[in-house]
């Protein structure tokens, strides 16, 4: 059982703060609030009595924008809104819903529970960073059709793998823990607590963050946490 206090944020004395959203102060099958959908359908859900954030590609068509997507891109990026559209459009095969709470993710821990339901094309979990006010944007995403954990650059409108790492078995309709870590430049990538992406970026990772999918990808997502750290 969860505990009803949801959205909990602490901060340490060394300046380190963690934020964690486990979506049971929501309710309903509608957005979420702590979330700005850009591509895809995301939407809340059930998974038994537990309340859980779904991407919902039952209904994916390729092309598809989210609802509003002008209006949350200016929320987010104000009025270079347009230029962080342009290069969206190009990603539109990819679901992603961004984080409201947290403007700048440099160092720190990024975890994210989900389990994939369906998918004939896909079933993808990502977790999202580095996301660009043109953009682009980084993802470490697991797939339980190819059993593999991998590192992609989506940049100037295209996407490509950094690092691919091959069989990494993960189960559908199982719960499962994916964690990005972040330390300047080095990437880090967990599935259920086993390193398997280590890799240096040419430059330090800064931007928003999010959860991420791909084409018919239906996956529920839980306790989505963030735990940021001083340093440059």
């Amino acid at each position: 059982m969860k505990r009803l206090l949801i959205a909990l944020i602490f901060v340490n004395l060394l300046g380190a703060k963690t934020i964690k959203i486990t979506f049971d102060d929501e309710s309903g099958f509608g957005p979420s609030k702590h979330f700005s959908s850009i591509v895809g359908y995301w939407h809340l859900g059930k998974d038994g009595d537990n309340v859980v954030y779904c991407v919902d590609g039952r209904k994916w068509a390729r092309g598809t924008l989210a609802k509003g997507v002008a209006e949350k891109a200016k929320a987010l990026y104000g009025e270079r809104y347009a230029e962080f559209l342009d290069n969206v459009k190009a990603y539109r095969y990819f679901p992603l819903s961004i984080f409201k709470e947290l403007d700048n993710f440099k160092n720190g821990k990024i975890t994210v529970r989900f389990k994939t339901i369906s998918g004939k094309i896909d079933q993808a979990a990502g977790i999202a960073f580095d996301i660009k006010k043109n953009g682009d944007y980084l993802v470490v995403r697991a797939n339980p059709l190819e059993n593999n954990l991998v590192l992609f650059q989506l940049k100037n409108g295209r996407r490509r793998p950094v690092q691919w790492i091959r069989r990494v078995k993960t189960l559908p309709h199982v719960w499962h823990t994916l964690t990005v870590v972040i330390k300047g430049q080095r990437i880090q990538g967990f599935l259920d607590g086993k390193k398997y992406v280590d890799f240096r970026a040419r430059s330090p990772i800064s931007g928003k963050i999010g959860l991420w999918s791909k084409a018919d990808s239906y996956v529920y997502f839980d306790d989505f946490t963030v735990e940021t750290k001083e340093g440059k």
